[in-house]
């Protein structure tokens, strides 16, 4: 699995279920237009006829990153 951050390689996927050469993003809650970035996520997976679970999933997700912000906070993210 190759992250976006060279500090987010102590992440890892213990079952194996991504390649190793495969690259991946992570987006934290922290970061100010996460919310944003998994609700245009969402949308573009059910146009592509997405499964409707995962969507759903995506948009509760958004919706939670916004309500920790509001508690924590939020930023631009960073290197």
């Amino acid at each position: 699995m190759i992250h976006a951050r060279d500090d987010y390689n102590r992440i890892q996927d213990p079952e194996n279920k991504i390649g190793q050469d495969e690259p991946v993003f992570l987006i934290r809650a922290k970061d100010a237009v996460s919310p944003a970035a998994v609700r245009a996520w969402a949308e573009l997976n059910w146009v592509a006829g997405g499964d409707e679970l995962l969507t759903n999933a995506a948009y509760t997700q958004a919706q939670r990153m916004e309500e920790w912000q509001l508690k924590y906070g939020k930023k631009l993210a960073d290197l």
